[in-house]
């Protein structure tokens, strides 16, 4: 992130709020809604991790993703989660996302801002007392549109290099 430039305390706030309203809108199944928010040129990534030495430059493994979408593969998902096909999502989950430690720095272009916030998403299924807790790091970039924000890119980094839930059906 760059810190040449001064991000208003204003726009921070319209920023976590941008959050957490996307946050609310995912906890709700509001997926449609969701798809409103995301630019036309959206890059969805979650990179594979694993666990490396100290000395490793990165824990990321180049060329393999958990998720690698774009705006027309996330209006698929949806499109799927719609239908009785979205077998992985019936019944439905119940999901929290809880976004924090958010912190706001200038893009490369005016409108656009470099947003890293802390994810930790949970998830239950139905009535069995088994449940997904998912934590990491998420890497966005939001455009400004009009008096609100798109989202254009989003990195998300899990914690887990393991991961135990049995499908990632949710935008996280």
């Amino acid at each position: 992130m760059s810190t040449q430039t001064q991000i208003s305390a204003t726009t921070v706030r319209e920023i976590t709020d941008w959050l957490y309203m996307e946050a609310g809108l995912l906890d709700a199944g509001r997926y449609r809604e969701w798809l409103d928010l995301v630019a036309e040129d959206l890059s969805y990534i979650v990179p594979l991790r694993v666990t490396r030495e100290r000395e490793a430059v990165t824990d990321v493994v180049e060329g393999m993703t958990l998720m690698d979408d774009d705006a027309d593969s996330m209006e698929m998902r949806v499109l799927r989660l719609e239908t009785e096909y979205a077998w992985a999502e019936d019944p439905p989950s119940r999901s929290r996302h809880f976004v924090t430690n958010v912190q706001v720095a200038p893009g490369d272009s005016e409108d656009e801002f470099e947003v890293t916030s802390n994810l930790l998403l949970y998830r239950t299924r139905g009535d069995v007392a088994t449940y997904d807790v998912l934590s990491g790091e998420r890497k966005d970039v939001l455009r400004r549109a009009g008096d609100s924000f798109r989202l254009a890119k989003r990195v998300v980094l899990l914690d887990q290099t393991t991961i135990m839930t049995h499908n990632l059906a949710l935008i996280m």
